[in-house]
Parts: structure tokens; C-alpha cells; sequence
């Protein structure tokens, strides 16, 4: 299969365009390089040391023999090269990770906010013009998020995957309907996951373009079987306060000492799965697509749920490293349930790794083995979603 990865430089992109290629697809990254620069942005780089992406393709080639292609191009800006590389390549599908993908960044401030939106929401439309104006017919595989839900969802009712059945009210009685779950975004990062969805709808319906949307929960873990081969290929880690997720926040915390930062309560639960799962998850949707006509194909991409002082309580234990708590920069519950289906992908054969089995992995092989290159100054959250808590102390600390 002839798949172009979009955003294959990324954190997802990379590992993911490695396993496919592993398993005999023939691969072409196409990325603007931009998360390399939004690190000179911040001041921060990757835990782990990132190789340029000329290299890294050199390297996979002499380790394995397989080729992976690279051009670079900016999905929100250059419709017209993106349509002609459609043209000229002619893909069976396209793996979609081409957007600004961390909250707290999308929250930074009116800049970050705006880019989000407009890198996210062009580039995701222009992607499904571009398939409808070349009338191939590609697959298209989306990653999207958890956070299209939001976190207000309660009871022992698990939220299904993409879809509710609803029952309405109506002069001659009641009748059921399904429709997308409704959105409720946290974020202007999420919400540009909720507006997607509803293109991704609009075009299937209307184009039937054959679409899978992906909602994943925060990954963890750093390597996987490729990356793993050469430190060249080392995936990232971040564990600043704008892009590092809160368990790679922990796990950094915990290699040089400081205290596990717990905003709010910590009763926050979320969703996680290992970028090992990720990666099979992908090539899984993209080896099962749906047929031209059918609905949006929606996985919940998801192996297990913590609430986060939980989290922070396993990794304290396996450490030794206390716990503190601080005001929460986010505008969300202070408590929340997270129970969510999940069945998709574990009958199309997904083997999970579990937190408990590979936490120590990623202490021992990642934050302790390159916690020299941290600058401490950056672990903690400085994006605030609501006005005056930029100012506080607590949140201003490094």
C-alpha cells in the first residue's frame, strides 16, 4: 500500500511511518517541520536528541533497506502543491497527525490560539479537498482525540465510539436517531478536533469519502521496536509544561528529584495507551478501512483510564519522589469519571501495554538515561485557560 504520512516527523508521525514501512508499505512523509520550530519558540528541546529528518531516513534505510520518502510542505498554506503531489503520487491513503497537537500550547496565548485553529482546521479541510478534487480514492486515517467528548460524561454508561443513539419526541411518537456525541471541547486545541469531525461527516456523507477517526487518548512511552533499533531514530519526549504530557511531566520530575506536580485535586481521570499501541493501532485502521459510502469510521484508540493523582501515587511508589499539589491552570471538573468502549481494536487483535508493565522501562531507559539534557526551568505549566492565573506564583515556579 502507497500511504503518504502526514506530519510523520512528529511524536505519532515518526513511529508510525517507521511501522509501516517495517511491514512492507511503501511510505512518503510529508511535514512543514513545524514542531522542530515551535522548540526554538519555547527554548526547549526533546529529553531525547531528535536528528534531522534527512538523517533519520538515511539511517532507517541503511538498518533496513527500505526506502521512506520526505517532502516537505505545509498542509495549511500550499493547497496547490498538496493537490498536485496527490496527483502525482497517487496514494491508497494518507495517515493524518498534520496538526498542532498539545493543549496547553493552544491555550498560550492569542498567537498560539489563532495558529492552532488555522494551521488545524485548513490544513484537515484542504487534505479532504484535495482527495475529492483528484477523485482517488484514498483512505484517509485521522488522529484525533478523547478530548472531542470532554470530561463531563458520567455514570456506569461507557462512551461509545463516535456515535449516540438518541430517542426523540415527535408528533407521531418517538423514533430513534444516531448521531455524532456531541462535543464538548476543553480547549482551542480540542476544539479544532470537534471541528474536524464534523467535516470528516459532511465529506463522507457528501463525497463518500472513505474516513477513520481515530480518538486517542494521551500516549506514553517513547520507543518502540523501530525507533528502538539506533539512538538516531529516537522518538521525542517532551516534558515541558506546554507539549509534555503529564506522565511524561512525572516521569521527568521523578528522574531528577522533584516533586510529582498534581494540579487541582488530581482527580482529573484520563485516558492513555502506549505509542507502541498507537502505531499498531494505525496500521490496524489503515488495514481495515471503511467502504465508499459508509458512515466515518470512529475507534476509540484507548487501553486504560487513571485519575491523575493515582498516577502520580504509582509513580511515587516505584520512585520514591513525594507529591505536590498546585492550583489547576485549566478550566475543567475538579472530579471526573472516564469509562469509555473500547472493544474495536482489542477484536481486531491489539495486544495493549499496560502502565504497570512499562513504567519502569521509561524511568530506567528514557528520563533517567537522558535527564542531563533537561532544563528543569521548563517542566512546569505556564499555558493558564483562565485570565489573572498567569500570575500566580505557584504556577510561575520552575
Amino acid at each position: 500500500m502507497k500511504v503518504l504520512v502526514l506530519g510523520g516527523d512528529g511524536f505519532c508521525g515518526w513511529p508510525t511511518s517507521l511501522q509501516l514501512s517495517d511491514a512492507g508499505h511503501d511510505v512518503t512523509i510529508v511535514d512543514n517541520l513545524s514542531r522542530r520550530e515551535i522548540d526554538l519558540e519555547l527554548e526547549v528541546d526533546s529529553l531525547t536528541p531528535i536528528r534531522p529528518i534527512g538523517e533519520r531516513i538515511r539511517v532507517w534505510k541503511e538498518l533496513t533497506g527500505k526506502e521512506i520518502g520526505f517532502v516537505h510542505l505545509d498542509l495549511a498554506e500550499e493547497y496547490d502543491r498538496f493537490e498536485a503531489l496527490l496527483r502525482a503520487e497517487r496514494p491508497d491513503a494518507l495517515v493524518h497527525f498534520g496538526e498542532q497537537r498539545a493543549a496547553p500550547y493552544s491555550m498560550r496565548n492569542t498567537i498560539a490560539k489563532r495558529y492552532t485553529v488555522d494551521n488545524n482546521v485548513r490544513g484537515t479541510h484542504n487534505v479532504l479537498a484535495a482527495i475529492v478534487a483528484t477523485g482517488l480514492d484514498i483512505a484517509l486515517v485521522h488522529l484525533g482525540t478523547m478530548g472531542v467528548y470532554g470530561y463531563g460524561w458520567s455514570g456506569s454508561a461507557p462512551i461509545p465510539e463516535g456515535y449516540l443513539t438518541v430517542r426523540v419526541d415527535t408528533p407521531d411518537g418517538e423514533i430513534d436517531r444516531e448521531i455524532l456525541h456531541p462535543a464538548n471541547p476543553g480547549s482551542v486545541y480540542h476544539l479544532t478536533k470537534t471541528l474536524d469531525q464534523l467535516l470528516f461527516a459532511f465529506y463522507a456523507a457528501n463525497d463518500q469519502l472513505r474516513i477513520t477517526d481515530l480518538h486517542q487518548g494521551i500516549v506514553w512511552g517513547t520507543q518502540t521496536p523501530q525507533t528502538a533499533l539506533d539512538e538516531r531514530l529516537v522518538n521525542r519526549f517532551d516534558y515541558d509544561g506546554d507539549y509534555g504530557t503529564v506522565l511524561n511531566r512525572f516521569l521527568m520530575q521523578a528522574a531528577i528529584g522533584h516533586p510529582l506536580t498534581v494540579h487541582g485535586t488530581g482527580g482529573q481521570t484520563r485516558a492513555f495507551i502506549h505509542i507502541r499501541d498507537t502505531v499498531r493501532c494505525v496500521q490496524i485502521a489503515l488495514e481495515n478501512p471503511p467502504e465508499r459510502g459508509d458512515k466515518v469510521m470512529v475507534f476509540n484508540q484507548v487501553t486504560e483510564t487513571y485519575r491523575v493523582r493515582d498516577l502520580a501515587e504509582l509513580i511515587s511508589k516505584l520512585t520514591g519522589v513525594s507529591i505536590a499539589n498546585l492550583p489547576n491552570p485549566r478550566r475543567e471538573a475538579v472530579e471526573n469519571d472516564l469509562n469509555v468502549s473500547r472493544d474495536r481494536f482489542m477484536a481486531l487483535g491489539l495486544d495493549p501495554t499496560y502502565l504497570t508493565e512499562g513504567l519502569l522501562e521509561e524511568i530506567r531507559d528514557v528520563a533517567v538515561k537522558y535527564r542531563d539534557r533537561a532544563d528543569t526551568t521548563k517542566i512546569m505549566a505556564r499555558s493558564v485557560w483562565r485570565k489573572g492565573m498567569e500570575t500566580s506564583p505557584d504556577l510561575m515556579e520552575g
